[in-house]
């Protein structure tokens, strides 16, 4: 999956973890470039297995179905999405801090990538990888809303951290088709600002 990532994320630590990332990633690479190349259907995992000089098995350990393939930061964004919030500075509400992160991590360059156009018409266009970033977008808005309540102190099913955690998401992708994407995010956190600010009022 093309990364819209400004800072890398942090190296694995050791020789055995280093050589487990990096066969991750060929496999990644030699599907994404097999899916671009013929079409997602068209492309088998053996195919896939040999262009990257692994076996299937191999291939397996790393990605446990075909869809997966293409979403191989999968983990990675989740887990930079909740740092965001658990780990914001002093002072930074919820919501400015997911903004950051939109802005930082999210952000398609405002004249488009090509690898990114690539990708989206890629998963836009095949009905499995759209299914399957469906699911992984409500994953993450789930693990967000309730990153967003244990750090606001609120019950973890409020429906008011659920629809942060919605929205948040949703703006940045809402955002790439804008002119200005960068203006189209800002404006999208300057309404969720408001509203959580006018929350935490209520609530004090």
């Amino acid at each position: 999956m093309p990364s819209t990532t400004s800072s890398p994320s942090p190296a694995p630590v050791g020789r055995r973890e280093r050589k487990k990332a990096a066969t991750r990633q060929a496999i990644a690479d030699a599907a994404l470039r097999l899916f671009l190349e013929r079409g997602y259907d068209e492309v088998g995992i053996r195919e896939i297995a040999d262009a990257a000089d692994v076996s299937t098995t191999t291939l397996f350990k790393h990605f446990p179905v075909k869809e997966a393939l293409v979403f191989d930061e999968d983990s990675d964004q989740e887990a930079r999405l909740l740092a965001a919030v658990r780990e914001r500075p002093e002072g930074r509400s919820v919501p400015a801090a997911l903004r950051e992160h939109a802005l930082t991590t999210r952000l398609a360059t405002a004249d488009g990538d090509p690898a990114f156009t690539a990708f989206t018409d890629l998963v836009a266009g095949t009905p499995a990888l759209r299914d399957y970033a469906q699911n992984m977008w409500l994953r993450h808005t789930a693990a967000l809303a309730r990153a967003i309540a244990e750090e606001s102190g609120l019950a973890a099913d409020d429906p008011a951290c659920t629809a942060l955690a919605h929205f948040a998401l949703e703006a940045p992708r809402a955002a790439y088709a804008h002119h200005d994407p960068r203006e189209a995010i800002n404006r999208a956190f300057d309404l969720l600002e408001h509203g959580w600010s006018a929350l935490a009022r209520t609530k004090a």
